[in-house]
């Protein structure tokens, strides 16, 4: 493995750099829809149940299957690829926006309404801080099965580690095959600790300042 990423340096970092790029996209976009799409949905209680039908229905769609779905609709390449991505990542982080914001205390929300604390000021410093913990965990899960979910992405031509290893099947080059294999993995968790790390920090902050 390492003798062939030694060999082909630029082939390899390329093939990184596509996949963390097509993984960076699809979760931005996944929270800019899930998590104001959440606040939405617990200030509009009646749109929840349906949305959040829509949103388990696409957790029981393959990966790979809105990959494929994709092609007709998209074709080819890094569009197709990011939003299947996104539609892949999106259930975990809005579940876990309207979970957490949902769960939270209403007397400590009626508290602050009593001091006389407006809906902005009562959902940016109270509802949100308090479910901080429970938002950033969708938001780790959904990252980890983006990158994850990112390497089948090569199938439809959307590029990264998924490449090197269908290349790798198609010419039986195993050392081909396991860098991409194994860069994935390492990928993943290093996507795992990082973001576990920021929701410690910045769910430890964002308490501090609710309190």
């Amino acid at each position: 493995m390492l003798t062939w990423i030694n060999a082909n340096p630029k082939i390899f970092w390329v093939a990184v750099q596509n996949h963390l790029w097509l993984s960076a996209v699809a979760l931005a976009v996944v929270m800019l829809i899930a998590l104001p799409l959440g606040l939405l949905l617990t200030r509009h209680r009646g749109m929840a149940n349906l949305a959040i039908g829509l949103v388990n229905i696409l957790r029981t769609i393959p990966s790979l299957a809105l990959l494929v779905i994709m092609l007709p609709l998209l074709g080819t390449g890094f569009l197709p690829s990011a939003v299947a991505l996104v539609l892949y990542g999106l259930p975990a982080l809005l579940l876990n926006t309207y979970t957490g914001l949902t769960e939270v205390d209403r007397d400590i929300v009626e508290a602050a309404r009593g001091q006389g604390f407006s809906d902005a000021q009562v959902m940016t410093r109270i509802e949100i801080p308090l479910a901080l913990p429970v938002i950033f965990a969708g938001i780790r899960t959904a990252a980890v099965q983006i990158v994850s979910a990112a390497t089948l992405a090569a199938f439809i031509g959307g590029g990264g580690l998924g490449e090197l290893i269908t290349a790798g099947m198609a010419n039986f080059n195993f050392p081909q095959l396991i860098a991409g294999a194994v860069a994935v993995a390492l990928l993943a968790l290093l996507v795992e600790i990082i973001f576990a790390g920021m929701e410690r920090l910045m769910t430890s902050s964002a308490r501090m300042g609710a309190s």
